[in-house]
């Protein structure tokens, strides 16, 4: 795989070399981390990176920093932003040794929980907005790329993602009338078959309007649980054929039918929609459990 350097700033990030040294070790030593250096100690991250790892590490370099806005790095270096400090800087991690022969386009999990997006095109290397720079910076516990930008997972949890997609206002609705948006706001991780308001139109009207009567809470919880699966569920292994538990006891059966995503009869047209806790496909058809 090759890597074009990039003129400029990121010039000097280009001339990194590997040293004998842990991956914070490393990093200081090419004198251009300082940033990040600052932030994963006031994260409290510098041991678990000098562990054994091995770790790969998508580095931003000190102008990859300069470039968020005015006064962004100060405030996340206040000790009330610690959590999502901590996030942030781990979504630039990834469990294992990833060296660029490996590299493809792919996703990659992270330590925050949520996948970078790794794009091979042109002779580049992006990873989700970032473009890498210098690949291959060996450490004692892992290796180092270096990018030019700081990437930043979703902050917004299941809940108030979907709401800003807009399109799914009936599931909100429905999900507070269930009382269950504090449930889908907890830790999780939790992965949304998330059902569209056209999907939720398909129903008949009187089915709708019997699931808000009061009597019929139970029934109407049960069905919107049904969407929901404890853990993360990516595209890629739903593909694969499987056989999961929703959070309302039932098993949901998922496979890959005529280049689609199916989860039981309701078709996935948009796939891997990443929250703070959890990841959201969202599908054409509302699932009712037998």
């Amino acid at each position: 795989m090759c890597i074009r350097d990039r003129p400029g700033k990121d010039a000097k990030a280009s001339q990194a070399t590997a040293v004998s040294g842990d991956i914070i070790d490393t990093a200081v030593a090419a004198g251009f981390f300082g940033t990040l250096a600052a932030a994963l100690k006031a994260a409290g991250l510098i041991d678990a990176l000098k562990g054994s790892g091995p770790f790969t590490v998508f580095a931003p370099t000190d102008a990859a920093f300069a470039k968020l806005p005015p006064g962004t790095v100060e405030t996340l270096l206040k000790p009330e932003n610690k959590a999502r400090l901590v996030s942030i800087l781990k979504y630039h991690v990834v469990s294992g040794e990833v060296m660029a022969k490996d590299v493809r386009t792919m996703s990659a999990p992270t330590l925050a929980g949520q996948r970078i997006d790794l794009v091979v095109k042109g002779g580049k290397v992006t990873v989700d907005q970032a473009t890498v720079t210098q690949t291959d910076v060996k450490a004692t516990n892992g290796v180092i790329h270096v990018i030019d930008t700081v990437i930043m997972p979703n902050d917004k949890d299941l809940v108030a993602t979907a709401v800003g997609a807009g399109q799914f206002k009936t599931l909100a609705m429905l999900l507070e009338r269930a009382n269950l948006v504090s449930a889908l706001q907890g830790t999780g991780p939790f992965t949304v078959f998330a059902p569209t308001d056209e999907a939720f139109g398909k129903l008949p009207k009187e089915t709708l309007e019997n699931l808000l009567q009061p009597e019929n809470s139970e029934k109407l919880a049960a069905i919107l649980k049904y969407h929901v699966v404890q853990g993360a569920v990516y595209a890629d292994a739903a593909a694969k054929g499987a056989t999961v538990s929703s959070l309302q006891g039932n098993s949901i059966t998922t496979k890959s039918q005529g280049g689609k995503v199916m989860i039981e009869n309701a078709a996935v047209v948009a796939a891997d929609i990443e929250a703070s806790n959890g990841v959201i496909h969202v599908i054409d058809t509302v699932l009712i459990p037998k």
